[in-house]
């Protein structure tokens, strides 16, 4: 049975982009979002509360300037619409209403299909107060958000979802994996053993429920049951194919990193314990800590290390990775399986801290009890998104926080609350 679809629609600029990635990222349920027919199509899967449905961007449009678009893209953003379950009409909070807009909805009232506007960059109370001038427009549902910053989008996709099925029990596909499955990308330099690591996963639990393909044919996804938690592994498989170059290596290792990335929930980092910290450990490290995804750093062939000292080594990799304070770093041999049963505790712990949430009224007893000796004075703070943590503080002051400052902040947020293994992510807003 095919998913209900939601297409967003909007001229262009108003952040259909930011509000797709938002949508995806925030419920933790991108199987992977690939261009259709033109870059200017993208389609995703997303799932909230249980109502999984295909989610479109449909790109910007502005009708009456054929000239300004090729014909076929709008002909295609028709085609989206007219199948669409659910529109999603996006404008921008911040200018008035334009003649694109009001052409628009024209256009979408005479589908006939229901339609949630969503009135983007509202992240105050005055501009939310603004955002009902657009109730003009002549749509009964208006939402007030904020895409950046992750405001607003669940009462948007609470309505906008209400009519779709929830699922009991999806099918255990690339496509629909069981809430409660964690999926781990396993990254790293080509021959650092990442399929070796999940060979020994693999057999050593002996429980492998579905082996299936993955998104390309040079990835194979392992599912792997331990303690009760379901573990989806992606192996970049084919990275060790040899360029002509190192940097056509590195090329590849990157690529294959990121696409596989986006479609996990924690990054298992693999280091060479027999090379050391290299600088294509660092540029890959990068990715996951900008992806926003959790970490846990494993060290192979800990068997064949020369450097015998772990506490040494754990300096090495402190040292070259500085911005990966918060992940945790496991020692074992894959080849002999030494160590590896210990990962999916971490992995599991780090899943579970880029997923927590906090309450607002406990965040702010927290607030109040911070030693906080810097310039900004903090009102209040609360939690806008999981998967990793993004947390808005209202401060008395334009702009972001000193450095030192979000530093204070982000240590003082993982003693009290822990979220090892995830980064945590910072906003700051004028009240």
């Amino acid at each position: 049975m095919p998913l209900p679809s939601v297409a967003i629609v909007g001229r262009p600029n108003v952040g259909k982009s930011t509000l797709f990635n938002a949508i995806l990222r925030q419920r933790r349920a991108i199987v992977g979002d690939e261009p259709g027919i033109t870059r200017d199509r993208i389609y995703g899967e997303a799932s909230y509360r249980g109502r999984r449905f295909e989610l479109i961007d449909t790109g910007g449009i502005v009708l009456n300037e054929a000239e300004l678009i090729p014909s076929q893209i709008l002909k295609q953003a028709r085609t989206a619409l007219e199948q669409a379950s659910h529109i999603i009409f996006l404008i921008d909070g911040r200018t008035e209403i334009t003649g694109a807009d009001r052409d628009l909805s024209r256009m979408l009232r005479r589908l006939g299909k229901p339609v949630a506007l969503a009135v983007n960059k509202i992240d105050s109370r005055r501009s939310e107060d603004l955002a009902h001038e657009f109730h003009s427009l002549g749509f009964e549902h208006l939402f007030p958000i904020s895409a950046e910053h992750h405001l607003g989008l669940d009462e948007l996709l609470e309505h906008v979802t209400s009519a779709f099925a929830a699922e009991t029990e999806p099918a255990l596909t690339p496509a629909s994996r069981p809430e409660g499955s964690i999926k781990i990308a396993i990254i790293g330099r080509p021959n650092v053993g990442k399929s070796t690591l999940l060979n020994a996963l693999a057999g050593v639990e002996r429980a492998i429920v579905s082996p299936v393909p993955g998104t390309t044919r040079d990835a194979v996804d392992e599912t792997i049951v331990h303690d009760g938690h379901e573990y989806v592994f992606v192996d970049t498989a084919g990275i060790r194919r040899k360029g002509k170059t190192k940097l056509m290596a590195e090329k590849l290792s990157v690529v294959m990193a990121r696409r596989h990335l986006r479609m996990s929930n924690v990054a298992l980092l693999m280091l060479d314990a027999s090379e050391g910290i290299l600088a294509l450990d660092a540029t890959i490290a990068g990715y996951a800590h900008e992806e926003g995804r959790g970490v846990v750093l494993c060290v192979n062939k800990w068997d064949v290390a020369k450097e015998r000292s772990k506490r040494k080594f754990l300096e090495n990799i402190r040292d070259h990775l500085k911005f990966l304070e918060y992940a945790p770093v496991i020692f074992v041999s894959a080849q002999k399986r030494q160590g590896t049963r210990a990962l999916f505790p971490l992995l599991r712990k780090a899943y579970e801290s880029w997923s927590k949430r906090i309450g607002t009224g406990e965040l702010n007893r927290f607030v109040e009890t911070l030693k906080w000796e810097y310039d900004a004075k903090i009102y209040y703070v609360t939690q806008a998104s999981v998967g990793p943590p993004m947390f808005v503080v209202f401060t008395d002051r334009p702009g972001k926080l000193h450095f030192s400052a979000e530093r204070f902040l982000i240590n003082r947020l993982r003693e009290r609350f822990g979220f090892a293994g995830t980064p945590i992510v910072i906003k700051t807003k004028r009240r």
